[in-house]
């Protein structure tokens, strides 16, 4: 019964379910399904010191009652498993079977879209438990070659494939597979006094030999050469200055600061600053942000989000001018921003929300060196560490690379920096961008869980911004 859900021959079951909830009085119906199967390796020094396999398969189900919705999560499959969760998720609406006569409103389930039809030997082509931890071990040798005073070296492999299926009244049938496989190394050196912490993760989608053509030495490379420049640093003096942030995972700043502010999860629940802004200006005309999920090969990218939707490519800020709010199912009945392909979860036991997926401030006119020139006394980020986000923007991140900036030239290397700001604030000041975009693979943590997604942007001046130091 498992198998056979995630193929044409499980329709008359959902069928039956969906004329089940609809007869009650539902206004809507939905079934998300998944089957998934993970495996995550870690490398410590010259040895795998961690394997953590992990599979499961489960549903949820959602009813909709006008703009109220209950949602259940069950891992039984079976035709009694899931009518009793689809009974449980009406109950908490008030809605009983037999208390309406017809399922008057839904027409059957639409031909089955089948994302998944080419993509049915991913998991079979991706590298072998002793074949990832053979890479890994490769990863951290070169770590030992080319670094200096390291105490640890660490390397990590996490692969995540998923098969999932939605269904829903409206006549929604789709299904999918997908793949995400992330690479990290990281290292701790020490000399004396003097420490340095420094890590680099890598991720895609989509692409089952990633960790074979996984360039290990290059990946060895960046993370020796920043610890060894970050190992000796002076810290930084506190103060209100320009910065340039790095492109790549300088993002994740807008990501977190300003981008789930842009949720329609945020306007339901009132905490973003920007819920009457749409047509306003919120950032510098400079700034141009976009969320998609088209982008190949990246680590937000979707054939479809998790209500069944084909994703789409959504400015969300243009020219500094609010434009779109990131929406899904939910999100367009409470709020009446149209979906956008973005209704995400991490697995069967959350409803879908509205997400992000990739995410970044668009490439400008500018070459990195001219934000770099027209600083006379800054900071560069090159390369950013954790952070605390608060519910209306607030946010602060510590920079895990840093250098000063002194009459438009790249200076000494600094530690214990820490970029504190508020994102209404804090966009309009972002004056330059250069042409440089690039993405960085990532998490992200919100009311649906935890899921895939990409951050991103050029290389981008902000124009004053408070360094957090000594």
């Amino acid at each position: 019964m498992t198998a056979a859900l995630f193929t044409t021959n499980g329709a008359a079951l959902l069928e039956d379910l969906l004329q089940r909830g609809v007869s009650a009085g539902a206004s809507l119906v939905e079934v998300f399904a998944e089957r998934t199967d993970h495996l995550g390796l870690l490398a410590e020094q010259d040895n795998i010191t961690s394997v953590n396999p992990s599979f499961a398969c489960g549903a949820g189900i959602r009813v909709f009652r006008g703009e109220r919705d209950g949602f259940v999560s069950t891992n039984d499959l079976s035709r009694d498993g899931l009518t009793r969760a689809l009974d449980q998720a009406l109950a908490m609406l008030g809605l009983e079977i037999g208390t309406r006569d017809s399922a008057a409103g839904f027409q059957g389930l639409r031909a089955l879209i089948n994302h998944a039809a080419t993509k049915e030997d991913w998991l079979q082509r991706c590298p072998s438990m002793a074949a990832a931890g053979d890479r890994l071990k490769q990863g951290t040798a070169h770590l030992e070659r080319l670094g200096q005073h390291l105490q640890v070296r660490r390397g990590s492999y996490s692969r995540d494939w998923q098969e999932v299926l939605v269904a829903a009244s409206d006549g929604t049938f789709a299904r999918d597979i997908r793949l995400h496989q992330s690479t990290g190394l990281s290292v701790l050196a020490a000399d004396g006094d003097y420490r340095a912490s420094i890590g680099r993760r890598y991720g895609s989608t989509d692409r089952p030999e990633d960790l074979v053509n996984w360039n290990s030495e290059t990946s060895a490379t960046e993370v020796c050469e920043s610890a060894g420049k970050m190992l000796r640093a002076d810290y930084v003096e506190a103060g209100q200055m320009p910065v340039v942030l790095a492109n790549r995972f300088g993002g994740v700043i807008f990501h977190e600061a300003c981008g789930h502010l842009l949720e329609t999860t945020q306007i339901e629940r009132g905490t973003t600053p920007f819920a009457d802004s749409v047509g306003s200006l919120i950032a510098h005309p400079a700034v141009t942000a976009v969320d998609e999920g088209l982008s190949d090969g990246a680590f937000g990218t979707l054939s479809m989000d998790d209500e069944g939707m084909a994703p789409e490519r959504t400015v969300l800020i243009e020219n500094g001018i609010l434009q779109r709010f990131i929406s899904d199912r939910a999100g367009e009945l409470r709020t009446g921003h149209r979906r956008t392909g973005s209704g995400r979860r991490q697995s069967h036991a959350f409803a879908a929300a509205s997400r992000m997926r990739n995410t970044y401030i668009d490439a400008g006119p500018h070459k990195p060196e001219d934000l770099i020139a027209s600083v006379d006394h800054g900071l560069y980020c090159k390369a950013m560490g954790g952070g605390s986000v608060g519910p209306t923007g607030q946010f602060n991140f510590a920079v895990e690379e840093g250098y000063l900036i002194e009459n438009g030239q790249l200076g000494q290397p600094v530690k214990g920096a820490t970029l504190i700001g508020d994102a209404k604030e804090v966009m309009p000041r972002i004056s330059m961008c250069a042409d440089d975009l690039d993405l960085a693979a990532g998490f992200c943590g919100s009311v649906s869980g935890s899921i895939f997604v990409t951050v991103g942007q050029p290389h981008i001046k902000v124009d004053s911004i408070t360094v957090g130091g000594r």
